[in-house]
């Protein structure tokens, strides 16, 4: 379900970008007063029926592919599920949201295909269209202007923004937002150009006739399982962080923003469980701290990518720039929507530590 789109004309920087921040939620732009972006202004939801009854569907055959995991499944399907879910996050987490909506490091054209077909796999809208929503989301957090405002309520957050018309402000804030940078990515725009054909046969078509051809499971168990159970259960653990990531749990970065960590996904560690401190610093490639807080699943992987040379400019914070940080939680500055921002203060841009720098032959 690709939202609408304009077309932005190229920046003239592949480094800078010019994006617009919560500040300018307002017609009277930085003179704005924040208190009142800060809450939803109340607008009758317009429902769109087709989205809500295939959701009810996906979620009730789920239901029935669970009871199919737990009684009828070959444990190939099932271990073809896990790594099918796994792959899919990694597309979403190292990929669109690290590599492509935050820009936290760089990658060579191998990384980029391999994130891509993860990405499709996982089936949450084309990069170009997931990045452009999650700028948005980090530039006007939890106001009108986000496109899952976790003002309007945690059903809202989850699932309700998918089953609604979009509010004003994020279309019109949508348009503003800077995607120069994906436009120059040639990979990225194929991926947006033929994104119906493609997501179709990586998400649905080949991971229900994998275990029907290769071990002989049943066309029904292998399109309720690895197909639409495993795609299921991916979207509800994304949704978390824009539900119950901004409702529930700590905030030991900044207490004034809504963001937490999330101890259900940080133990999964499939990635972002560390909310609070992603929002507070959208650059770090790791989306955590140093030590046992970034040992979670497309770290690992993207540092892996970097020791093989195909990853590099691995942007990270210092343990001295968290400490400022933490000691100065609630100072009321805005986010960033991660590297390159021109909203980005110059003293966490020459805090920021740069790893795996790309050699210059």
């Amino acid at each position: 379900m690709p939202p609408n789109s304009d077309v932005i004309e190229l920046g003239p920087s592949p480094d800078t970008t010019d994006v617009l921040c919560e500040t300018d939620a307002g017609p009277k732009g930085t003179a704005s007063d924040l208190s009142t972006l800060k809450t939803t202004d109340g607008r009758k939801l317009e429902l769109v029926w087709i989205n809500i009854i295939l959701f009810i569907y996906v979620h009730t055959a789920s239901l029935y592919g669970i009871w199919l995991m737990l009684t009828t499944t070959k444990w190939q399907t099932d271990v073809f599920a896990v790594i099918l879910f796994s792959l899919a996050s990694l597309g979403i987490t190292a990929g669109a949201h690290r590599l492509w909506a935050h820009r936290t490091y760089k990658a060579n054209v191998a990384v980029r295909l391999i994130l891509l077909f993860f990405n499709t796999l996982a089936f949450q809208d084309a990069v170009y269209y997931w990045a452009r929503d999650h700028r948005l989301h980090h530039k006007c957090t939890d106001t009108d202007a986000d496109p899952y405002n976790s003002k309007r309520g945690w059903w809202f957050a989850h699932i309700g923004w998918l089953c609604c018309k979009k509010h004003p402000d994020v279309t019109a804030k949508g348009k503003l937002i800077d995607l120069s940078d994906l436009q120059r990515d040639p990979l990225v725009m194929f991926q947006k150009k033929y994104y119906l054909i493609l997501m179709p046969i990586l998400c649905f078509i080949l991971p229900t006739l994998v275990p029907v051809y290769f071990w002989g499971e049943s066309l029904s168990v292998a399109w309720h399982v690895p197909a639409l159970t495993r795609w299921c259960l991916m979207l509800n653990v994304v949704w978390l962080l824009n539900s119950s990531g901004h409702m529930h749990g700590k905030r030991p970065y900044d207490r004034s923003i809504s963001p937490t960590s999330l101890v259900f996904l940080i133990w999964l560690r499939y990635g972002e469980g560390y909310h609070n401190y992603h929002h507070v610093f959208p650059w770090d490639y790791k989306g955590a701290e140093m030590g046992h807080y970034s040992q979670d699943l497309p770290t690992i992987l993207i540092r892996m990518f970097a020791r093989l040379g195909w990853a590099y400019d691995l942007k990270s914070v210092s343990m001295d720039m968290v400490r400022k940080r933490v000691l100065r939680t609630g100072d009321g500055t805005h986010p960033v929507w991660g590297w390159g921002d021109k909203e980005h203060p110059q003293e966490d841009i020459d805090s920021t530590t740069i790893t795996y720098k790309k050699k210059v032959k």
